[in-house]
This record gives C-alpha cells, sequence and structure tokens, in this order.
C-alpha cells in the first residue's frame, strides 16, 4: 500500500514537474514582462546576500523578489484565458486584464518596500 503511494506521488510530483517547466519556459520566451523579472532576479539574488545582516533579511528579500515573479506569472495566466475566451474588447475581459495588473503593481511595491527598509537600515541611510 505505502509502495504503490509514494509510486503515485512520484509519477504526480515528475508530471507537475513537467508542466511546471513548460509554463515557466513558455512565459520566459513569450511574455517580455516575465523576462525582465526574471533577469532582475539573477542580477538581485546574489546582491541579497551582500545587503542582508541576517538570514531572516535575506529571506525577506529573496521572497519578495519572488513574489513578484510569482504574481506576472499568474497575471499572464489571466491573460491568456481572458484572451482564449474572446479577442474581442469587453468590459469585464479588460477589469479582469487591470486587476491582474493592479496585484503585479501591489507586488513591486511591496518589493520595494522591503528592499527599500532593509538598504536604509543596513547602510544607516537614517
Amino acid at each position: 500500500m505505502l509502495k504503490k503511494l509514494l509510486s503515485l506521488m512520484n509519477r504526480r510530483l515528475i508530471i507537475a514537474g513537467r508542466n511546471s517547466s513548460k509554463g515557466l519556459k513558455d512565459a520566459f520566451l513569450k511574455e517580455e514582462a516575465f523576462r525582465v523579472q526574471v533577469f532582475l532576479c539573477l542580477f538581485l539574488t546574489p546582491l541579497a546576500y551582500f545587503i542582508a545582516n541576517s538570514y531572516q533579511q535575506l529571506i525577506m528579500l529573496l521572497v519578495v523578489l519572488f513574489l513578484v515573479l510569482i504574481v506576472e506569472l499568474l497575471n499572464t495566466a489571466i491573460e491568456i484565458v481572458v484572451d482564449r475566451i474572446s479577442p474581442d474588447f469587453h468590459e469585464l475581459s479588460g477589469r479582469a486584464k487591470d486587476i491582474g495588473s493592479a496585484a503585479v503593481a501591489l507586488s513591486m511595491f511591496v518589493f520595494l518596500l522591503v528592499w527599500g527598509v532593509i538598504l536604509v537600515e543596513n547602510l544607516g541611510l537614517i
């Protein structure tokens, strides 16, 4: 019984991993905003190690950095579904896209706030 359960879990993880990598590849190849954010992550991730004075600060810096990527992926998924339903303009479609964009903007605000506070605190600017 346990062997069957482990086999099922392993198979599900492999399938989920394949689907996730397909989604990341698709977003990177077709979404300019996502590519820009990935390149910023590649630049800012090592920088976070130098900025942080503790593991808690490092985790906060990295979490908000990846939060922006996660929200961008969700926004992209919303836009794709809306466009799939109909390429014609509809008020609800526009609202859905605007709300997704607002979520990205809020995640970027949180990113700037956390990075700004930690930078100011650690560099003694105040």
